[in-house]
């Protein structure tokens, strides 16, 4: 059995055999795939696994050798971490440090508990806020809280992705337009 002890937090991009992202797994669980020959490793990662006999790169990315058909789920789920991952950690009335979340137009007052509604706040806004809208206020928010989108949010929710993936995540900047 192979000494596989990863670092925190890491884990392998695994993609299907059409290349589109599935999901992330642990080194551990890529580098079976890899060995049982159910995946090919398509981008290493740093340091090498040692068995008695083998010695194989951890994998960073991993393709799967024959087709998975996956039904997803349509929607990205509603979580604290997720709205902070969305926010970018920043307070959507002062772009302070967000600490809490705030729904800008109040449960107490018929507001949904739904990602249009909700946004990271610090906790001085949002007692500042308390029952109110931020129009009551005169506040206005810096972006307009909204569902994210896209395959990384799909594969990933609100982990950070390693920087190896960003060819398969569509994490690339767009390149500035020749003039």
């Amino acid at each position: 059995m192979p000494d596989i002890r990863p670092a925190v937090g890491s884990g392998a991009l695994v993609l299907n055999a059409t290349y589109e992202p599935l999901c992330v797994v642990s080194v551990r669980r890529a580098a079976i795939l890899v060995l049982s020959a159910k995946a090919v490793c398509v981008a290493d990662g740093d340091g090498i696994l040692h068995s008695a006999r083998n010695a194989l790169p951890v994998p960073s990315v991993v393709r799967l050798t024959r087709y998975v058909r996956v039904p997803y789920r349509t929607h990205v789920g509603l979580s604290r971490r997720a709205i902070f991952a969305r926010d970018g950690w920043r307070c959507a009335y002062c772009r302070g440090p967000a600490e809490t979340i705030d729904h800008v137009f109040p449960r107490s007052r018929g507001g949904r508990h739904a990602w249009e509604n909700v946004v990271a706040a610090c906790a001085r806004c949002n007692h500042t806020k308390g029952d109110k809208t931020p129009a009551e206020l005169g506040w206005r928010l810096h972006n307009l809280p909204a569902a994210p989108k896209g395959t990384a949010w799909r594969v990933l929710g609100h982990r950070a992705p390693d920087p190896r993936w960003a060819d398969w995540l569509d994490l690339r900047e767009p390149e500035p337009e020749a003039a």
